[in-house]
């Protein structure tokens, strides 16, 4: 308990710092531009940055490889080396399992694509009957009563149409599978000791609980009549979505599902077939990285990490989450590949953590954080400018994300400062949109207040990675990783690391921008008259009204 009391004392010192500088900020367009050259040094400082610190990272991989704590994560590989295998997941998805996840998602694929040739109307149908039989052949009829029971309990308060109580009631049933007795009650009806039966068990019942609530929400908001339980068993037994996600709200993947126009757009496959090919490629390169990089094995040695240099343990904590961020990007992305050939558009990868400097932007999941915008964020939250109305949507918002995860220790401290950092981004746009803070951005050129932007964005950067490294690591590599660059380090390693964080967020401004730009490019200037007399002239439209003033709705909020 002393050790979390320490941990937060230190990031609520950071926040105070961050509070303390942000309040010179206020709105900027993100299509201020700056000079190539500029752009073209902070590329270079980041791309020598990255691979000094891969150097590091594997120069203590190479050397610790003997280590105790190593050798029952390290296995036999290729290239005369070992690889990491400490990601469970990872290899549950690309190697253990492999096999056995590839014959149910290509028996799936087959199926559809028969079904939607010879009878397109009841390809919905032969989903939800494929998919009841690949779960009953892997767990058994026991749990398909046990999943099918909760399906019934929720789709019947359904029907009274009361929104709180269906909420009540998906909430009660999902505390159901994060506390005993009912826990240990639940999993025993399931047949079967398999590797992959606990793993099943819980994704598919935690998932089967978030489709039956949005099912149910959805009923709530229907005004003629009721949906029929048939179309919540199509929702639920959808194979690719059933054990492992991603959450497609229930309306979406009803007007998916039940649409008859099933032609396709000229590259739309070929768009299919990149993704597939992309994911492949991501996958080699990935195990290729785990034999020379133990970034996974590392976080878990202590008496290691306090031995490490500051660019190693940095790198680490930087670049395990940047293979979370893959690895959850490769499986949803396997799964929405093979949703997309039955015409559906599953919810998109989650945002790259090296593109995050603003906690709005955090997901992993875009899946389950699309649920909670749709029926908890944005319900309670409204417009998102309200203090109090913001505050209790976050809450309401991560208190659901906790009982999701399963209340411990660090989902708590994680969900707190995540919860925090989310309400502290409107607390500061608010006291920055006041006097005399405006007017000292105005005077700026928009360089110059993207510059001044970019360097309080570097710290919310590393709040972001610090804080989920918490969840991710562990509490106490988060803690070394907090001291050894906010104090220990003090000032070399704060700011030189500093410096290569506001050179990464000038980069990814700068790929904003130009994004910004492709998807709303600037208006051109007005042509010029042409008279019979004179020839072309300017135009007699004044210059105030030549350019209308551009929209402040249309420019991103920061």
């Amino acid at each position: 308990m002393h050790e979390v009391q320490r941990f937060s004392f230190l990031f609520i010192k950071f926040f105070f710092f961050k509070l303390k500088e942000q309040l010179l900020l206020s709105s900027m367009g993100i299509k201020a531009a700056l000079p190539k050259y500029e752009v073209y040094f902070y590329s270079s400082v980041l791309a020598l940055a990255v691979v000094w610190a891969t150097f590091w990272i594997s120069e203590v991989s190479s050397s610790s490889v003997s280590r105790k704590t190593f050798k029952a994560s390290l296995k036999p590989g290729y290239f005369g080396r070992k690889m990491d295998t400490a990601d469970f997941e990872w290899m549950m998805w690309f190697s253990t399992f492999r096999s056995h996840i590839l014959f149910a998602l290509s028996g799936h694929v087959l199926f559809a694509k028969i079904c939607s040739v010879l009878a397109p109307q009841y390809r919905s149908l032969v989903h939800m009957v494929y998919g009841l039989l690949a779960v009953l052949t892997s767990m058994g009829w026991t749990y398909i009563a046990l999943v099918l029971s909760h399906c019934i309990l929720l789709y019947s308060v359904s029907l009274v149409k009361i929104r709180w109580l269906c909420f009540v009631t998906g909430l009660c049933t999902l505390t159901t599978f994060k506390c005993e007795p009912f826990v240990s009650w639940q999993a025993g009806l399931v047949e079967g000791d398999f590797e992959l039966r606990h793993v099943l068990f819980y994704g598919g019942c935690g998932f089967t609980i978030m489709r039956c609530m949005s099912f149910a929400l959805e009923n709530c908001e229907r005004k003629d009549g009721n949906y029929t339980i048939l179309e919540l068993l199509k929702y639920n037994f959808y194979l690719p979505f059933f054990y492992f996600g991603p959450i497609m709200t229930f309306d979406n993947f009803y007007a998916q599902a039940n649409k008859s126009d099933l032609s396709r757009k000229e590259t739309e496959m070929w768009n299919i077939r990149l993704q597939g090919l992309i994911h492949l490629g991501v996958i080699i390169m990935v195990d290729i990285f785990f034999h020379f990089l133990y970034i996974l094995t590392i976080p878990a040695d202590m008496k290691l990490l306090k031995h490490l240099s500051d660019w190693a343990l940095v790198g680490v904590a930087y670049f395990t989450l940047v293979y979370d961020w893959i690895k959850a990007a490769v499986m949803f992305g396997v799964i929405s590949t093979v949703s997309q050939l039955d015409h559906l558009d599953p919810p998109k990868p989650p945002k790259c953590i090296t593109m995050l400097y603003v906690f709005a932007e955090t997901h992993f999941d875009r899946g389950i954080n699309d649920w909670l915008c749709k029926y908890v964020y944005n319900y309670l939250g409204g417009r998102h400018d309200g203090v109090l109305e913001e505050l209790l949507a976050t809450l309401c918002t991560y208190s659901i994300v906790i009982l999701w995860l399963g209340p411990s220790q660090v989902v708590l401290l994680w969900a707190f400062f995540n919860c925090l950092g989310l309400n502290f981004e409107l607390w500061t746009s608010k006291v920055s949109s006041m006097e005399p803070f405006v007017s000292y951005e105005a005077a700026m050129s928009e360089a110059m207040s993207r510059r001044v932007r970019a360097v309080f964005n570097t710290f919310n950067f590393w709040s972001i990675v610090l804080y989920n490294s918490v969840a991710l690591n562990s509490l106490e590599f988060a803690k070394l990783v907090a001291k050894r660059l906010l104090l220990k380090g003090f000032p070399v390693t704060t700011i030189v690391v500093m410096f290569v964080t506001y050179c990464l967020v000038q980069v990814i401004k700068e790929l904003e921008r130009r994004r910004a730009l492709i998807d709303d490019p600037d208006p051109l200037p007005p042509a010029p008259t042409v008279n019979a007399a004179t020839g072309p002239t300017a135009s007699t439209t004044p210059p105030a009204a030549a350019q209308p003033e551009a929209d402040p709705n249309r420019e991103k909020a920061e």
